[in-house]
C-alpha cells in the first residue's frame, strides 16, 4: 500500500489549520468551563462538558493519539513541525495533552467533589 499522495495547496492547508484550530479552541474551552461550570452549581453542564471531550478523547484514542485533522492537514505540505497542522504556538502544541489532560482531570475531580458536597448537603 502506497502513502497517501501529497498535494502542494497552501489554501487546503489554510482551512485545515483553521478548522484544526477552532476545534482545539472549543474543546480547550469545554476542559476550561468544566469547574467553572461545577462552582456556579451547574453539574450537568459540568458533567455535559466532561462527557464532550471523552468523546474527543476516544476519537484520540483510536486516532494514535492525534487529532484526525493532522492526517488531512498532512495531505497538503511536507512540512513536520509539530505545529505544522494548527494555528498554535510551538510551545503550547508540544505541551498541549499535558496542560489540557491535567485541566481535564482536576476539572473532573472538583467536579465529583461539588457532587458529593451537594449530594451530602
Amino acid at each position: 500500500m502506497s502513502a497517501p499522495r501529497q498535494v502542494h495547496s497552501p489554501n487546503a492547508l489554510r482551512q485545515v489549520k483553521l478548522l484544526h484550530t477552532v476545534v482545539w479552541a472549543f474543546f480547550a474551552s469545554c476542559i476550561v468551563a468544566i469547574p467553572l461550570a461545577a462552582a456556579a452549581g451547574a453539574l450537568r453542564v459540568a458533567f455535559s462538558f466532561v462527557a464532550i471531550v471523552a468523546v474527543e478523547v476516544v476519537v484520540l484514542l483510536l486516532n494514535g493519539f492525534k487529532c484526525p485533522l493532522t492526517g488531512v492537514a498532512a495531505r497538503y505540505t511536507s512540512d513536520r513541525q509539530d505545529n505544522f497542522d494548527i494555528y498554535l504556538p510551538l510551545w503550547l502544541v508540544r505541551h498541549n495533552k499535558l496542560i489540557f489532560g491535567t485541566l481535564y482531570l482536576l476539572g473532573i475531580g472538583y467536579a465529583l467533589v461539588v457532587w458529593h458536597s451537594a449530594k451530602a448537603g
